[in-house]
């Protein structure tokens, strides 16, 4: 008898091992498996489903485009935090100043794993430099890049080129080519991905009521292209201007819904920021919650 039941014992604890080998690890939200160098730098661009080539002025627009923070007056900042399921966390932090003709921009993203893993940190850090000829704008970043959450692990520099034409605040047009010479990092590679898109303002944006409509087409290296469309509607109480914002996106992966919806409140220049996004996994939502300031 004790040598039957150690046989079943025996057999009871090698289908345990291998049933905990056949079964499928938790996914992360799919956004996480492009890696910190491909997801969203703002709130703002997160609430658009990720659109940002060609919304410009603010210090995370350098995020998607150097060229972005070609329409800053002064000076500009901006951070914002991200919670995604299973207790990971993105935060980010941009700055950005007008130096003559020129504009001078740094970034900086983290993506922390849950406290309970043992992953480390992935970080993407940019310097950016953009050139201003009347309404013609362009500009380089050179970056930082180190991932291995939820991608193949690579520790590389990279770079972005970009282009933007800003007509006053009434229409924009950005094209930016992203992580330049990932390929050459041994063994594993940063995804380029190439993105165009525009943007319009349909009334002036310092009035009492907003609207503004961007549409970008982004080619990621490996993957079917995805056509991105945003909106972003404001009205001016008092002194707050309340902002509702929605973005559509092709679905690059079935994990991630087509929508993302976005909120946000601007006292003078100060502006607070909201974005929600949902997946399709256990308590699969995003929100992320960010403030801009700029002068």
């Amino acid at each position: 008898m004790r040598r039957a039941g150690g046989r079943v014992g025996g057999w009871a604890v090698a289908a345990a091992a291998a049933l905990a080998l056949a079964s499928p690890p938790a996914r992360l939200p799919a956004q996480l498996g492009d890696g910190v160098a491909l997801l969203a730098g703002s709130t703002r661009s997160a609430a658009l489903a990720g659109a940002g080539v060609a919304v410009m002025g603010d210090a995370g627009s350098a995020f998607a485009n150097p060229a972005g923070i070609a329409t800053i007056h002064h000076f500009a900042l901006e951070a914002s935090d991200e919670k995604y399921a299973g207790g990971t966390t993105l935060s980010s932090a941009a700055v950005a100043v007008r130096l003559g003709r020129f504009d001078y921009g740094v970034a900086a993203q983290a993506l922390r794993p849950a406290p309970a893993t043992t992953a480390s940190t992935d970080v993407l850090a940019l310097s950016a430099l953009v050139m201003r000829y009347g309404m013609i704008a362009v500009g380089t970043s050179l970056k930082y890049v180190r991932q291995g959450i939820a991608a193949p692990q690579v520790e590389a520099w990279v770079g972005d080129a970009g282009a933007a034409i800003a007509l006053f605040d009434i229409f924009a047009l950005g094209a930016s080519v992203q992580n330049l010479g990932g390929h050459q990092v041994a063994g594993a590679y940063v995804p380029r991905r190439t993105r165009v898109g525009f943007t319009m303002n349909y009334v002036d944006p310092q009035g009492s009521v907003r609207l503004l409509t961007t549409l970008e087409g982004q080619w990621p290296e490996g993957r079917p292209s995805v056509l991105v469309a945003g909106a972003e509607g404001g009205i001016r109480t008092g002194g707050i201007v309340i902002i509702a914002r929605m973005g559509v996106s092709g679905r690059s992966s079935s994990d991630v819904s087509p929508l993302a919806l976005g909120a946000g409140l601007a006292l003078g220049r100060l502006q607070v920021d909201y974005a929600y996004r949902s997946y399709d996994v256990p308590s699969g939502a995003m929100h992320r919650v960010g403030v801009r300031w700029a002068r």
